[in-house]
């Protein structure tokens, strides 16, 4: 029997990197899976598929992370496929790169509504869902608490935001028996961020593991959460960094 036997996850950004490996590893652990795609529906088919060979049910939902409405539809849509609802991962992201000089007001918006205003709709919708035993499991940014680099503070900003609002879940929700806690990923190796950039070797300098994470490490991490092993866990910030902010 898989711990997650029963249990449906909704998975946003599940197309491809951290967010396919996190859609694969709940489904590898029993999960029913739904996850959102923006671009990628050709990716996203591919995890979907994957996620059914393996036995078990999955969809994709067209949800653009900058639309808080699509991305509040897709949660209704995986509550009403499947149900129920029991673990919801916000992973979607944009990475806005640029000095403060160099952005401007339409970049701060993109940026707080896919990486921030999305993560709110998908969480207010998804309460109407969660019950005891509840999940909810934002994914951040080592960035969020390390600006390691310049061109990174509008990143920062969002993914610091999380924290913020996840510990807020953790003593609005607790009572309901509903955790909330936020990964903080490090360099991870994926399609955006690969381990042969042209800035590698001066990133990988700052990690003390001194290596890229792969995204299975981060899933690893986010299916302990949303497991009975992680019923204690709650309001807590989780690095899977390689140490970068040790």
């Amino acid at each position: 029997m898989h711990h997650l036997d029963g249990k449906v996850a909704l998975v946003t950004g599940g197309s491809r990197g951290i967010g396919a490996a996190i859609a694969a590893r709940l489904a590898q652990d029993g999960a029913d899976v739904a996850l959102t795609y923006n671009n990628s529906a050709e990716a996203a088919a591919r995890v979907v598929d994957e996620i059914k060979q393996n036995g078990r049910r999955a969809m994709a939902v067209h949800a653009p992370a900058a639309d808080a409405d699509a991305v509040a539809a897709a949660v209704e849509q995986t509550a009403a496929e499947y149900g129920r609802l029991d673990v919801l991962v916000n992973n979607a992201g944009v990475f806005p790169a640029g000095t403060i000089d160099e952005l401007g007001l339409d970049d701060f918006d993109n940026a707080v509504a896919v990486n921030v205003r999305a993560v709110f709709a998908a969480t207010r919708a998804a309460v109407g869902h969660l019950g005891e035993g509840g999940r909810i499991i934002n994914i951040g940014s080592c960035l969020a608490d390390f600006v390691s680099m310049p061109g990174i503070g509008l990143y920062s900003l969002t993914k610091s935001a999380l924290t913020g609002f996840t510990k807020g879940l953790a003593r609005d929700l607790g009572p309901r028996g509903i955790t909330a806690n936020v990964v903080h990923p490090g360099n991870t190796e994926t399609d955006m961020n690969p381990s042969d950039a042209d800035d590698a070797e001066q990133r990988r300098a700052l990690i003390p593991l001194g290596h890229w994470a792969r995204p299975e490490d981060i899933a690893a991490t986010v299916a302990h959460l949303a497991g009975e092993s992680g019923r204690y866990i709650t309001g807590a910030a989780i690095a899977v960094d390689g140490g970068i902010n040790a």
